[in-house]
């Protein structure tokens, strides 16, 4: 006879696809799994943020299960295209995405996705938390982001900041700033936050947000200013940075966090198993550290958890568009 755990756990998993006709995922048995490889999908380019924290991830799941967990990069149409495969998948547990928190701006701002970010699809664990350093170009007399604000004021219109594309987390960043500060610096959107970099570079916008692992040489090195961060408290990682919140700012915070999610329809003890092997692949020191080098921090959150965060970002940055009278194009 098998034992009790084992029979109720594989009933369980059973019981919560029923009701989803053509799929398999009721053979699914979440003490066994997984018994074939799974897919990761990254719906960025390789290279991108997105796609470091997937493989991360992807290579301390293979060493934990001993099943190949493949890295699928999925680019386009904002990283959409990934998460509606996802939602679409077969619900047995072997589809995963990697999200950021520019998905839940695209959920905020954009009513035409083809999916709910909330209804058909469910949280696993937030994997990472990640800050942007707000940076100038050195000819932006300004050595503080009091100064930054005092200096917007008084020149309007002579302020432009950068980001990877409408509608995205570098955009929203520096949108909350201007609605907080109370400026009006002018955006200036770009395909991708190394061209963000580039013009910030050659002087032909003013300000822009980047990940540390793509700023901080630039700035070590003279070429850009930073300012300080966009997390609520000061990283380990930057310490002489401090926060924007702290340097004039109350209130601001953006988390460049990502997470991992799946179809709504995957049975929860496959969703609660991946969470655990999750939580504690993120926290494992090697990771951490490799993780480090862009400014991400462990996470690890519970599917409850991280499913109230993204409902939290989807409403903040609403609300910001809402407040602020944002327009996108």
């Amino acid at each position: 006879m098998k034992p009790i755990f084992k029979l109720s756990s594989t009933l369980v998993v059973a019981a919560a696809c029923a009701g989803s006709p053509g799929t398999h995922a009721a053979s699914v048995d979440a003490d066994k799994y997984p018994t074939k490889p799974v897919r990761l999908i990254a719906p960025f380019v390789p290279g991108a943020g997105t796609d470091i924290t997937a493989r991360a991830i992807a290579q301390k799941l293979t060493e934990r299960w001993g099943q190949q967990v493949i890295v699928d990069n999925r680019p386009g149409a904002a990283g959409t295209i990934g998460v509606e495969l996802t939602a679409n998948a077969l619900p047995d547990g072997y589809t995963i995405c990697l999200i950021s928190a520019s998905h839940a701006v695209n959920s905020a701002t954009n009513p035409k996705l083809p999916y709910d970010l909330t209804r058909d699809l469910q949280a696993i664990s937030q994997a990472t938390s990640l800050f942007y350093v707000m940076y100038v170009n050195p000819s932006v007399p300004a050595k503080s982001v009091q100064e930054l604000i005092a200096y917007a004021k008084t020149n309007p219109g002579k302020l432009n900041f950068g980001s990877s594309g409408t509608g995205g987390l570098q955009h929203f960043s520096g949108e909350l700033f201007n609605y907080l500060a109370r400026v009006n610096m002018t955006h200036v959107p770009y395909k991708g936050g190394a061209a963000v970099i580039s013009d910030a570079l050659a002087g032909n916008i003013q300000v822009g947000f980047g990940t540390l692992l793509s700023s901080r040489a630039h700035y070590k090195a003279g070429r850009l200013r930073p300012l300080g961060i966009t997390a609520s408290q000061r990283s380990s990682v930057a310490p002489e940075l401090p926060t924007i919140a702290e340097s004039g700012v109350p209130g601001y915070e953006v988390d460049q966090w990502y997470g991992i999610i799946t179809s709504a329809k995957v049975p929860r003890p496959l969703v609660d198993k991946l969470a655990a092997a999750i939580a504690e692949g993120v926290k494992s020191p090697e990771t951490a550290q490799r993780l480090a080098a862009e400014g991400s921090t462990p996470v690890g959150s519970t599917p409850a958890q991280f499913s109230a965060h993204i409902r939290s970002e989807i409403a903040k940055w609403r609300k910001l568009v809402k407040d602020a009278g944002l327009v996108l194009h």
